[in-house]
């Protein structure tokens, strides 16, 4: 076993298409498996692991099993936890292991910062961000790769290094991609204990009573679709998740939202504004993709099925991202542009309220 095989889950936002990773509330993989001596003596598990684990700090241990990476006798435990005679301590993560060594490829990217620690890039709608699941190839994970393959201290599949983060294949917008594993391990906890400042632009079908609101309400795994995610709302299942929205513009029939994520659970955003009752547009797995709001003439169905072919995929873009750099402890804020599709999506529902001609 390659011993560095071990990281923090990511807690990025809103994550799962079938050919993603997810974030929360998905399947968990064994990467690692140690049965303790019969004569052995109480002992805390992070120094435990760190006999076990080389290449790894006592940090990263504990900030995994705060992240409930690490079980014993297959329930999480915490880092103070004593490791008695017989356990069975397993090491999960939140995708397989790799089967395969990930390959350079020479897929274009947007870099919007670089420097000798970190990248940050500006990802387009309909790239998979992490190998696994059937997409070993064409990943972003390959495309950095190739960009840093004259780099000789980075191992694209090493976990300690690369994306710190991630968003769905279908869900444009930046990403911070770590080339050092003290920079991941520093980036990471930022995502954890939620200091990063990051803020989302979606459509939304229909308009939200209130300008602004706090959508709070756990988040699971849907039991009559395994591929969805719902919202609980007796507060025994899923997770506890927040999300902040602001109203940018009423659009006729849509909205324009900005959201800010104070949680990091699995399409957060696409599950609570399904939840507010205003899905996001275009969102297959959601509902979005249906004429929601509007009229029923065929004039005005025509023009919604014309602004499904213009954005063909869910109408959400990670627009900010903010965080201290690791190295320099600068403050570092990026805001990317909106893509095309999405700048044409919000035209046309512009246009139609300007020119009421539907």
């Amino acid at each position: 076993m390659d011993d560095k095989l071990i990281k923090i889950p990511d807690t990025e936002d809103d994550l799962t298409e079938s050919g993603d990773d997810t974030i929360d509330e998905q399947p968990l993989y064994e990467h690692f498996r140690f049965t303790a001596d019969k004569n052995q003596s109480l002992l805390r598990i992070d120094k435990f692991l760190i006999d076990r684990l080389t290449h790894i700090s006592r940090n990263r241990i504990q900030l995994a099993a705060e992240a409930d990476c690490i079980l014993v006798n297959g329930k999480p435990v915490k880092s103070n936890y004593r490791i008695k005679p017989l356990d069975v301590v397993s090491i999960v993560m939140s995708r397989p292991r790799y089967e395969t060594e990930i390959l350079p490829e020479d897929i274009p990217l947007n870099i919007v910062y670089e420097d000798d620690y970190l990248l940050v890039v500006n990802k387009p709608a309909g790239l998979v961000v992490h190998p696994g699941h059937g997409n070993y190839t064409g990943t972003l994970v390959n495309a950095l790769a190739f960009h840093l393959k004259d780099d000789a201290t980075f191992d694209p599949s090493d976990p300690a290094v690369g994306l710190v983060h991630r968003i769905d294949k279908d869900t444009s917008g930046l990403l911070v991609i770590a080339k050092r594993p003290d920079i991941k391990t520093h980036l990471g906890k930022q995502f954890f204990n939620k200091t990063t400042q990051r803020k989302y632009w979606t459509v939304a079908w229909g308009i939200p009573k209130e300008m602004e609101g706090r959508i709070e309400g756990n988040i699971g795994r849907d039991p009559h679709d395994r591929l969805q995610m719902t919202v609980f709302t007796d507060g025994e299942q899923g997770k506890p998740a927040v999300t902040h929205y602001t109203t940018l513009e009423r659009l006729g029939y849509v909205s324009l939202l900005e959201c800010r994520l104070e949680t990091g659970r699995t399409h957060q955003i696409r599950v609570h504004l399904k939840y507010l009752g205003h899905p996001v547009f275009n969102d297959a797995r959601y509902g979005g993709n249906q004429i929601l709001k509007g009229q029923t003439f065929s004039k005005y169905q025509q023009f919604v099925r014309n602004c499904f072919a213009v954005c063909p995929r869910q109408a959400l873009h990670a627009k900010t991202l903010g965080f201290i750099h690791p190295a320099t402890g600068e403050m570092m804020f990026f805001d990317s542009e909106l893509p095309d599709d999405m700048r044409e999506l919000i035209n046309k529902w512009t246009n139609y309220v300007n020119n009421k001609e539907i």
